[in-house]
């Protein structure tokens, strides 16, 4: 039971709806669900359904110290993902490597198919560098920074906002990239993701693909969190600090006795990562959001099942944008390099299979193909002569399903 008069909200912001969970400041807990996208009627989702159950007139800003903390899982990320709208990405990669994240391990999961769709790259632009650190640290080629730079000029000039560096050997020996990442923020680059920092583990592949995604997602993302934040009346700073006082002699007074003046408390908050658990919104990354709110449903999932006597679970949460498939045995499963539509990454992650909710064949669902299909005409001859002869309609109904079945190309598949 709460004491505090604030509100607590729990959100999961969907691809195409949001749950809002709230709990007054009595305790009792209330729900509200909209469309992840209206925008002719509010700008996100997440926070019209806090002001929706605050009672928050249109126009009015969210009054200061009515909320106390806000928990969002979102699939912002993973959405962008699997409709491929993250930010324009360059690739700053060691001479000589330009195609090792493209090839890859060269595994085939599909070894007997005669027709091989490679996966996009998220990056759309490769810049090598001329540098080379050996793997016991020994310098045997120093970057030209000058030569850098004109290509990160050039990338900039050309609407390109993110970049992955990525140099061998990095996970350990740091100084080039730093240099590098270090002039890519002075020539104004708003996101510069850098391997050593994004995944200072061995192996070239997988911290390179973690990098790209993080650089792929995080401007994305932090979009997003400035937005909700801007929206609920504070700032991602402010979660560092939600209870700083107004002025800096505040303390000073405070030890003095004298009453001072202090900021309502700005709303923490936090948003669930991949593996499960919660952070603050001013860490949260790119590398870290892909299972966001499917990361929060595996949680929700168990701790119900445990709550109901069910220590073996299976999880099938079906959205209108993607579907998430998860298994519980008792505790959570994670996977430390694993692959979300087509890309690979290397961060700790509820094991969670997304497909596609919609079919890139007919752009429906398979709900939808079927609603077509029972308006067809041959549903409606179908229908007709079933008035004059049940036992010939079973049949007919019978070979007519048989028929469009097999016709029909309408199915969900996975990326």
């Amino acid at each position: 039971m709460q004491t505090d008069g604030s509100w607590d909200f729990w959100i999961d912001r969907g691809g195409t709806f949001t749950d809002v969970i709230g709990r007054r400041p009595d305790g009792t807990l209330v729900a509200h669900k909209l469309l992840s996208d209206n925008p002719e009627a509010y700008g996100d989702a997440a926070v019209q359904g806090i002001r929706d159950l605050i009672g928050a007139k249109p126009g009015e800003p969210i009054p200061q110290g009515i909320i106390g903390s806000v928990k969002m899982g979102t699939t912002v990320a993973t959405n962008a993902l699997l409709e491929r709208k993250g930010e324009r990405t360059l690739l700053l990669i060691t001479k000589g490597f330009r195609d090792a994240l493209k090839i890859g391990y060269q595994a085939r999961p599909k070894i007997f198919a005669r027709h091989i769709i490679k996966p996009q790259m998220l990056y759309e632009r490769v810049v090598e560098v001329d540098e080379r650190v050996r793997a016991d640290g020994t310098v045997e080629k120093e970057p030209d920074l000058t030569a850098v730079r004109a290509e990160l000029s050039a990338a900039l000039a050309g609407g390109v906002k993110a970049v992955a560096i990525v140099f061998m050997h990095a996970y350990r020996y740091r100084e080039h990239e730093q240099r590098v990442a270090a002039l890519a923020r002075e020539i104004g680059f708003p996101q510069v993701s850098v391997s050593h920092e994004v995944s200072p583990l061995i192996k070239l592949v997988g911290r390179g693909d973690t990098t790209v995604v993080d650089a792929y997602l995080s401007p994305i993302l932090q979009r997003y969190v400035a937005r909700v934040a801007r929206d609920m009346g504070t700032s991602v700073a402010a979660n560092r600090d939600a209870s700083a006082p107004v002025s800096p002699l505040a303390g000073e007074a405070q030890r003095r006795g004298t009453p001072t003046r202090t900021a309502p408390a700005a709303p923490r908050l936090m948003f669930m990562m991949s593996s499960g658990g919660l952070t603050a919104a001013e860490l949260f990354q790119g590398k870290d959001a892909i299972l966001s709110g499917p990361a929060a449903g595996v949680v929700g999932m168990a701790e119900t099942g445990r709550e109901a006597g069910f220590s073996h679970l299976i999880g099938f949460d079906m959205g209108g944008t993607s579907t998430d498939v998860s298994h519980f045995d008792g505790e959570y499963e994670r996977a430390f390099e694993t692959e979300v539509a087509g890309v690979r990454m290397r961060a700790p992650m509820m094991l969670i299979h997304t497909v596609a909710a919609r079919s890139r064949t007919c752009r429906s669902t398979p709900r939808g193909c079927a609603r077509r299909l029972r308006s067809s005409p041959a549903r409606s001859a179908m229908a007709a002569r079933a008035k004059t002869s049940p036992t010939a309609s079973s049949r007919s109904r019978s070979r007519t399903w048989r028929t469009r079945s097999r016709k029909s190309r309408c199915s969900a598949v996975t990326t």
